[in-house]
């Protein structure tokens, strides 16, 4: 069960508050254009984990108030934070996943759409070395398969594409229900904004 905290939380820890100022300072870095399935799945798995930690911090941010430090021992907090980063990350991955895809097949003609599973799974494999747990990991697996099975390549990219992330990052934010309530609207939006620029940035980078 994930801890659920209210305005008392005040701090999060100062390596992920260095993880989270370094993913802001990245986003302004040159990009590399997507020329083949590698340089796709790089793009999916550095996008993911950034709308992740960003959506994710910024949130917890903006419910702790100005006033925190950046040292804390509280280690409910840290493992109940890092359980969140993880499980979000998962179902970003999917959805960025499946609206690169569905969108190359519609406009590039791309029709190899076994590489989803490929690409998703690839990337959870390589986390375990940074520390995902292998409990997310097979049931990251398990929802991508059920997923998978439903998608209709042709619409995906056009139909609420990111909804299952944005409604991941309004699960497991450790935040105490009765205040999520009240902002469901705002983070469910602050994560499809996020991914509105990636979006955006996705078709300059596949364009000649």
């Amino acid at each position: 069960m994930a801890l659920k905290y209210k305005f008392n939380l005040k701090d999060i820890s100062l390596a992920d508050f260095r993880l989270y100022l370094f993913s802001l300072f990245k986003a302004f870095i040159p990009k590399k254009k997507i020329k083949n399935i590698n340089d796709l799945e790089s793009f999916i798995q550095k996008k993911s984990a950034w709308v992740s930690q960003v959506t994710l911090y910024s949130y917890l941010k903006t419910r702790m108030g100005t006033k925190y430090v950046l040292h804390f021992d509280n280690e409910k907090l840290l493992t109940s934070i890092n359980k969140a980063k993880w499980n979000i990350y998962s179902i970003a991955l999917q959805d960025l996943t499946f609206y690169t895809l569905s969108y190359l097949n519609v406009f590039s003609n791309y029709n190899e759409m076994d590489q989803a599973k490929i690409i998703y799974e690839k990337i959870l494999d390589s986390e375990i070395s940074n520390g995902m747990p292998e409990d997310i990991i097979s049931k990251g697996k398990i929802s991508f398969g059920d997923r998978l099975h439903k998608i209709n390549w042709k619409t995906y990219y056009n139909s609420w594409p990111f909804n299952e992330s944005a409604l991941a990052l309004y699960e497991w934010a450790p935040i105490a229900d009765e205040l999520k309530t009240l902002d469901r609207k705002i983070v469910l939006n602050s994560m499809i904004l996020k991914w509105d620029n990636i979006k955006e940035e996705f078709k300059k980078l596949i364009s000649i």
